[in-house]
Order: structure tokens, then C-alpha cells, then sequence
């Protein structure tokens, strides 16, 4: 019989297994880089989309304790970026921020409710904004390391998303 430990570690990710995992985000032939290994790693309920795609793809068949590397294109990362997401808007429409800077993230009012968007350039009474992702567009490669591999609960599948240790459960 296997132990708990022995049964987690030889579990392969499929459709509606929970995966914690670190990673290192770079963008090819760019200067972006993210590295979650500072905090916690990232939980994910696989085949529920709650991870880019592309990267999702990469995982099926895998187990705790594989590293990889995986390059993704935008249409199964970010996206392509939307020429029509660049936008002009009022400073009043910010959601607490009035005086926002180039390049920061900011929140939005409109019609379908909260948007984020980066800051592009600023007017006295107007602000021009980017709705695209800062990473649509762009050619990404994913360090990984799984830590974790594990059956998800009832709750977790019903709720299509994981509940890790640091997740509150509802």
C-alpha cells in the first residue's frame, strides 16, 4: 500500500487535480521577468482554465517533482494585443487614483463595470489607457517546477478553482 506522500508524488495532472507549482515568467527577446519562488507557490484547478492556456497545456501528463520549460506564443498566452483597447477617458472615470503616472495600472469606470488598464499618456481633464494585458502580444517562456500534485475535492471542482493553504474556502 502506498503512503499519502507516495500517492501525491506519483500522481499524474489531468482534468480536475490541483497543482502547486513555482515558476520563473520571462518574456522572449524582452526584459520582463517574474518569479514566483519569493512567495508562495501558485495553485491551479487543471482543466478549468485558471491558468494561461498555453502553459496549462504544457502541465497535462506531468507530476510533482518534474521541471520544464515551455515557450508560449501569444494566442495561448495574453493574447494579441487589441489595437482598440487604447482609449481616452476622462480622469473623473479613475476609480481612486486622480492623479495617476506613465505606466501605472490603474482602475477604470465604465458602462460593463470596473476595467484595469496602464496609463499611457496624461491630459489635463483627459488620460489615454491600455486595456490589453501588459504581456498581450508577447512571446513568453515559463520555468516550472511542480511541487504538488493532488485529487481536488468536491468543494474545489463545484467551485472550478483550488483552494490552497492560503485560499480562503466559501
Amino acid at each position: 500500500m502506498f503512503s499519502e506522500d507516495r500517492k501525491t508524488r506519483s500522481m499524474q495532472i489531468e482534468n480536475n487535480t490541483v497543482v502547486a507549482f513555482h515558476y520563473t515568467l520571462t518574456e522572449v527577446g524582452g526584459d520582463y521577468t517574474e518569479d514566483s519562488r519569493q512567495g508562495e507557490p501558485l495553485y491551479y484547478l487543471h482543466g478549468h482554465r485558471g491558468i494561461l492556456p498555453g502553459l496549462e497545456d504544457a502541465m497535462l501528463g506531468r507530476q510533482s517533482g518534474d521541471q520544464f520549460s515551455v515557450t508560449i506564443e501569444p494566442e495561448l498566452g495574453y493574447g494579441l494585443r487589441n489595437e482598440s483597447g487604447m482609449q481616452r477617458v476622462p480622469v473623473k472615470h479613475l476609480i481612486g487614483r486622480q492623479k495617476p503616472r506613465v505606466g501605472e495600472i490603474v482602475s477604470v469606470n465604465t458602462p460593463r463595470g470596473e476595467v484595469r488598464a496602464t496609463v499611457v499618456k496624461l491630459g489635463k481633464f483627459n488620460v489615454d489607457i491600455d486595456t490589453n494585458h501588459p504581456l498581450a502580444g508577447k512571446t513568453l517562456k515559463f520555468d516550472v517546477e511542480i511541487l504538488e500534485v493532488r485529487e481536488a475535492t468536491m468543494e474545489e471542482v463545484a467551485h472550478r478553482h483550488a483552494h490552497g493553504p492560503n485560499t480562503p474556502h466559501h
